[in-house]
């Protein structure tokens, strides 16, 4: 929906809300769907300016105020000038959505230590710099949403996949973290863990793809892939009203793959 086609009282009216690994797939609907509910976005990615500014002209298409910003979430100076870049710009950051993740397949004995310091530090790390560095502008003004993106390995663990494991579950166990410590604060810290989405993604991270999905499809109650928008709509829920009271939570939007 336009809001110049909306008039006055969209849910995300006058909030601004950083996602990351916003150029494409899941974090470009994320930013879109928050845009069209009246939030000013930013648009990130460690590179392709090209990509993520035209997530950016999009976002302005549906009313928003936004602006890309290319930084490489892995590095903490980075993050910090990222946010303080949308406090700038927008004068607070009050959402903050933890989206970049590597899913690398490797056997237990052959992961590297390269291997396990890039998936920790991109999956878990990124996600710590960025609420750290958001956090404060929380606290001052009395309001505030931590979104985490984790994914079915945290909660269900896969063989050869340790280090996303272990990363995945960190994620979860974060969020829970600044839930406690930042609730009093008006800041709800929540997890959503997407299930079998349709994305562009590299297949090589993915050994015997087609047996593997379809037999994810068929477990689905609902019968169907998600979409990029059911799980936009997911952290659109957590951060209206409706979701003022969820917090520590971890939703899972994977179309009854799963069910606790």
């Amino acid at each position: 929906m336009n809001r110049s086609q909306s008039g006055s009282g969209l849910p995300l009216q006058g909030r601004t809300a950083i996602i990351t690994g916003s150029g494409r797939n899941i974090g470009r609907a994320v930013a879109l769907a928050f845009a069209a509910q009246g939030a000013d976005v930013v648009i990130n990615g460690h590179g392709n300016a090209a990509a993520l500014e035209s997530v950016a002209d999009e976002a302005r298409a549906l009313g928003a105020k936004a602006m890309s910003h290319v930084a490489d979430v892995k590095d903490p100076d980075a993050v910090r000038g990222m946010v303080q870049a949308a406090a700038n710009k927008f004068g607070k950051v009050d959402i903050a959505v933890s989206n970049v993740s590597v899913r690398m397949h490797r056997p237990f004995l052959e992961t590297t230590d390269e291997d396990w310091n890039v998936v920790l530090a991109t999956n878990l790390s990124s996600a710590f710099y960025l609420a750290r560095a958001c956090l404060p502008f929380m606290q001052s003004g009395r309001w505030g949403r931590i979104i985490n993106i984790s994914g079915r390995d945290g909660f269900f663990p896969a063989a050869a996949r340790a280090a996303n494991v272990v990363s995945k579950g960190g994620v979860h166990a974060l969020t829970k973290a600044i839930a406690v410590e930042f609730g009093r604060d008006g800041v709800t810290a929540n997890t959503v863990a997407p299930g079998i989405v349709e994305t562009a993604r590299d297949l090589t991270n993915y050994p015997e793809a087609a047996r593997i999905f379809d037999a994810r499809l068929q477990a689905t109650a609902v019968g169907r892939w998600g979409t990029v928008d059911d799980i936009a709509a997911a952290c659109s829920y957590l951060c209206m009203p409706s979701g003022d009271f969820v917090t520590g939570q971890v939703l899972h939007v994977s179309g009854g793959e799963f069910m606790q």
